[in-house]
């Protein structure tokens, strides 16, 4: 796969669309480039897209042949690790849409400085800034 080829989309399970939707869009300070029923879609980059699938959306697509997402809402099922300018000021964008703080920045062993929250469905959002 060559990145070059088209944009990367990851997707998360939401168990309610509308609220995920106005989370991200107070989070990231954006409008979803995409909104219809059953996908929000938000431009992180260039390249990568940041998509919200409500949970009962994805079960039936297929086809029912996975657990139900809506059985582990809540729980951490995915990090997304957003490089950002100021980390501070998006753990308290992120308090402030609703999400959950978590830790606070900090200095971390791998080199960055980072604060993590949690999303309305218990997806980890870490904020990191390289040292």
């Amino acid at each position: 796969m060559n990145p070059k080829d088209g944009n990367f989309i990851f997707i998360l399970y939401v168990s309610d669309q509308e609220k995920a939707k106005s989370f991200y869009k107070n989070l990231l300070g954006k409008e979803p480039i995409l909104d219809v029923p059953g996908m929000t879609e938000f431009e992180l980059s260039s390249k990568i897209i940041l998509g919200i699938m409500p949970e009962k959306g994805i079960f039936k697509i297929l086809e029912g042949n996975i657990p139900h997402p809506e059985t582990a809402s809540g729980i951490p099922r995915s990090e997304i690790y957003l490089y950002v300018d100021n980390p501070d000021e998006y753990y308290d964008k992120l308090i402030h849409a609703g999400g959950r703080g978590i830790s606070k920045v900090a200095a971390r062993s791998w080199g960055d400085i980072v604060s993590y929250g949690m999303d309305l469905d218990g997806h980890i959002l870490a904020f990191a800034k390289k040292q």
